[in-house]
């Protein structure tokens, strides 16, 4: 498959993903109603490539827009990262991200459909399978109960899509359950620049590093780890990128195939900081805050199922993360709003 339709493209994950889809010679559209990025994107997308995407400007809950979209773009497959993704904004706007991502995800099907275009890649989440799940994750689990709307959402689209191509044979879709994300493309172009206070951890410290914010807050000392902080599966995105590219390979079977992407071990919140002042040379300022509500206090992924049918692997060493994420905030202190 060489042309494909990106939702999203333009995000933190999806401009990555494009990079890495140019790369391997594919034709890129991509669909994004700029409510989460910037358009200088597209122009780095290309300095990076030497290629310059497809890009229509739009939102998922526009059908008319998506079919012209698919047919314009001669789309084979679909990659669809387009959606919300603040915990925290979920929680107090429940209405809104449903709206957003499990609407969307209707609509976009719907498109998909009626043009006859019926391979799909979602972008999903280890939010799936809930607070109650024991580390690690695996892909024969049972969904879980997820502890805020957009974990909730991810959940409900997964199993509407399930639904899908247990009635339709003809669809092929490959759900990728993300665990952490971080760090940057290596010319650092392109990287992520959350709006407002970060709410993921990397972006916090880099933001502080670099002047931004006045200091991190780790939420809770007293968990059950070794060193009392919050523990997560961290991965490059350039390798998660990479699990987009190769999960295409996938939809070749039809019926719904799920996919953890991480790397198989933890960090704590102290090592991550204390990782990124060694690599970097730069001081993050600190304090201990309190607990925050639904934080679990370990999750790593089983990533085997990726490696042995995919050829897939997050092998960056966390010293790249770093890196990567310092050489972008760095040279980008303001993110794309120079």
């Amino acid at each position: 498959m060489k042309r494909i339709l990106v939702t999203g493209g333009s995000g933190y994950i999806g401009s990555h993903t494009v990079v890495e889809l140019l790369k391997t010679g594919c034709e890129v559209t991509i669909v994004d109603n700029l409510s989460n990025s910037h358009r200088v994107v597209l122009e780095r997308i290309a300095a990076i490539s030497g290629q310059s995407p497809d890009f229509i400007e739009g939102d998922i809950r526009d059908r008319a827009l998506l079919e012209r979209a698919l047919k314009h773009s001669k789309a084979e497959a679909v990659i669809h990262f387009a959606g919300l993704k603040a915990v925290g904004e979920s929680i107090e706007l429940p209405l809104k991200y449903y709206d957003n991502n499990v609407n969307g995800t209707l609509v976009l099907c719907e498109a998909m459909q009626t043009v006859g275009v019926k391979n799909l890649i979602f972008s999903s989440s280890a939010t799936v399978y809930g607070s109650e799940a024991e580390v690690p994750y695996r892909e024969d689990m049972t969904l879980g109960r997820a502890t805020n709307p957009y974990g909730a959402s991810k959940a409900m689209i997964e199993r509407i899509l399930d639904d899908l191509c247990a009635a339709d044979s003809d669809w092929s879709v490959a759900a990728l359950r993300y665990f952490n994300p971080i760090g940057a493309h290596e010319s650092g172009l392109i990287g992520e620049d959350p709006q407002g206070i970060p709410n993921n951890l990397m972006p916090f410290i880099s933001k502080v590093a670099v002047g931004q914010l006045p200091e991190l807050a780790i939420f809770g000392d007293d968990y059950d780890t070794p060193d009392g902080t919050c523990i997560r599966d961290y991965l490059h995105v350039a390798d998660l990128a990479d699990g987009h590219v190769k999960a295409l390979k996938a939809l070749s079977k039809p019926g719904y195939h799920v996919f953890n992407l991480g790397t198989g071990r933890g960090y704590s919140v102290k090592e991550m900081v204390e990782a990124f002042q060694r690599v970097t040379g730069q001081p993050v300022a600190h304090r201990i805050a309190p607990r925050r509500e639904g934080d679990l206090a370990a999750v790593w992924a089983d990533a085997d199922k990726a490696k042995r049918e995919l050829g897939w692997s997050a092998d960056t060493p966390l010293d790249k993360m770093m890196e990567d994420t310092w050489r972008w905030q760095s040279g980008n202190p303001r993110g794309y709003a120079q």
